[in-house]
């Protein structure tokens, strides 16, 4: 959590004040009593936008204690920080959670993407999965996008963020630099 508010910092002085950090959050970090803590001490310490931090919790994570990761993602988001259901759909399903946990975006696992567009019950998965998210009011992000097929099948069903190797591989922060500074340059031009 250090690091990444640390690298984000470090990203928005070399000019972009837009970006977000997603950051996973392990089991052993979520029932680390001092999680909060360490959280606002990585906030304070790097200067961060805490609404520029994003925490990604899986569904199996949310089933040890139910009570503990509402309260918990209620700190986060009154903090100012976006909550994600990572790999939705992969693990202890409950549409309860959806209802009880205070949550922003939700990530529809890849093994729902992989076979789009030609497996039409994963279209029709994705498809709930999207229109159920959105009628919640919450961001829909599919992951494992690998080929323009999927990528505009997704945008079809209203999916509007999307990640995987089709927009680039996993980058160090190094690389990240790399690739977003080339990106700043063209654009400026």
């Amino acid at each position: 959590i250090d690091s990444a508010c640390a690298q984000l910092a470090s990203w928005r002085q070399q000019g972009d004040q837009q970006l977000c950090m997603s950051i996973n959050l392990s089991v052993r970090q979520f029932s680390d009593p001092h999680l909060l803590d360490h959280i606002r001490k990585a906030i304070l310490s790097h200067e961060v936008d805490p609404g520029q931090l994003e925490f990604e919790v899986t569904e199996s994570l949310l089933a040890t204690n139910i009570e503990h990761a509402t309260g918990l993602l209620r700190a986060l988001q009154d903090l100012g920080c976006t909550i994600a259901i990572d790999d939705f759909g992969t693990g202890y399903s409950s549409l309860a959670y959806l209802k009880q946990l205070p949550l922003d975006k939700l990530k529809v696992d890849r093994t729902f993407v992989k076979d789009l567009p030609q497996d039409t019950d994963d279209k029709q998965i994705c498809s709930a999965i999207i229109a159920m998210a959105q009628s919640l009011g919450l961001k829909v992000v599919a992951e494992g996008i690998e080929t323009e097929a999927q990528c505009e099948l997704l945008s079809q069903l209203h999916c509007e963020i999307g990640q995987g190797y089709l927009f680039n591989q996993p980058l160090d922060a190094g690389q990240a630099t790399e690739l977003y500074q080339l990106c700043s340059r063209s654009h400026a031009t």
